[in-house]
C-alpha cells in the first residue's frame, strides 16, 4: 500500500511542476547501534542484505541543501538519519544548517516533530528557525487542513 501511495504523490506533483527531491545514495549500518561498520550504498547498488539505510548519502545531503537553499518556506518533518548516532548524523546536521540558513535568508521554516526538534536543538538551530514544533504528526495534519480535535474543542 505505502508504494501505491508514494507514486500516487509523485504522479501528483509531476502533473503539478513540484519537484520532488528523493535521496540518491544512503550511509548504511549492519546494525543499529552507535558501533554499527558503515557502508555506502546508491539507488543503483540498492542497500546491501542485512543493512540498513541509517542516513543520508553526500550526494543526497548536496539534493537537499540546494533545494533548501531555493525555497521560500521549508516544513522540515524528520531527521534525515539516525542522528542520536554521531556516524550516522551527518546528514540531520547538514538539514539543520541548510534550514537555518534559509530562515537568516528571509525563508519561512518550520520544524515539526519530536525527533527532529530534537535534532534541530543538538545541532543548534531550534532558535535559528521560524518555528519550532515537537507535534509532528499534529502539525501535517494542521497544513493539510485537516480539523484537529483539540483546536476544535478549544473553538466550541
Amino acid at each position: 500500500e505505502g508504494a501505491k501511495i508514494v507514486q500516487e504523490l509523485l504522479d501528483k506533483a509531476k502533473a503539478r511542476g513540484v519537484k520532488v527531491t528523493l535521496p540518491v545514495d544512503f550511509n548504511c549500518g549492519d546494525k543499529f547501534s552507535p558501533d554499527s561498520n558503515t557502508q555506502a550504498a546508491t539507488m543503483q547498488s540498492g542497500i546491501p542484505a542485512g543493512w540498513e539505510g541509517m542516513d543520508a548519502g553526500p550526494e543526497s545531503i548536496k539534493l537537499y541543501e540546494k533545494a533548501i537553499g531555493r525555497a521560500g518556506t521549508v516544513v522540515w518533518n524528520g531527521p534525515c538519519g539516525v542522528f542520536e548516532f554521531e556516524k550516522f548524523a551527518v546528514g540531520s546536521k547538514a538539514m539543520a544548517a541548510a534550514v537555518a540558513q534559509a530562515t537568516a535568508r528571509g525563508a519561512i521554516t518550520i520544524v515539526g516533530g519530536g525527533d527532529t526538534a530534537t535534532a534541530a536543538k543538538k545541532f543548534g538551530v531550534d532558535t535559528k528557525v521560524t518555528h519550532c514544533s515537537t507535534g509532528g504528526g499534529a502539525s501535517l495534519e494542521y497544513l493539510e487542513g485537516k480539523i484537529l480535535p483539540g483546536v476544535a474543542a478549544l473553538s466550541a
